[in-house]
């Protein structure tokens, strides 16, 4: 009977210690880029499978307008706050794929802020009107070597435009708008 009890206990404890749930990183640092931008980040675990990022950068874009017939390149800058959830980080573990740098699918709430700060453009006298927009976002990121990553995201959300007082703006003062992001990056 002792070694029938012994026996159990020891497949207990080790079924327990095999049973941890994988988790995202304490803490991981980076910088990415992609065709619209360059942003430095920062991801801290809020749970098991939740990280807040937090994010600071320039969007570029270009532009065109026929009535008044500017065109050109511009580069805002951003500042990001947006929690993750990485929904299939057990499911990876199982399977022996890599999870390190929170390498995984997640769901997330994209909140943006662009202020009318430091703004880099290549026409003159060009007024950039502040916005903050909330996007929910479905991405994914992988892992390249052990440093570099890879990281694409889509989602649909809400924008809020700041006017000021002398702009005259064609369009309301809230709209749709997409986020659609492919960027390569470098984790410290």
């Amino acid at each position: 009977m002792k070694k029938v009890i012994c026996a159990l206990i020891f497949c207990g404890l080790t079924l327990s210690l095999f049973a941890q749930d994988a988790s995202v990183e304490k803490s991981t640092f980076g910088i990415q880029t992609g065709l619209l931008g360059i942003w430095i980040h920062n991801e801290a675990r809020l749970s098991n499978r939740v990280a807040l990022r937090s994010e600071l950068g320039y969007d570029a874009g270009v532009f065109g307008n026929t009535v008044y017939d500017q065109y050109g390149f511009i580069m805002v800058p951003a500042i990001t706050l947006e929690p993750r959830w990485y929904y299939n980080i057990n499911k990876r573990k199982n399977k022996s794929k890599r999870i390190d740098g929170n390498s995984g699918n997640f769901i997330s709430l994209k909140s943006t802020y662009h202020p009318d700060l430091l703004v880099i453009t290549s026409e003159k006298n060009l007024e950039f009107i502040t916005d903050i927009s909330i996007i929910p976002t479905w991405g994914i990121r992988r892992n390249i070597g052990s440093h570099f990553n890879f990281e694409t995201g889509i989602g649909i959300g809400y924008v809020h435009y700041f006017n000021k007082e002398n702009v005259v703006s064609l369009t309301e003062q809230s709209d749709v708008l997409v986020n659609l992001h492919a960027r390569i990056g470098y984790r410290f």
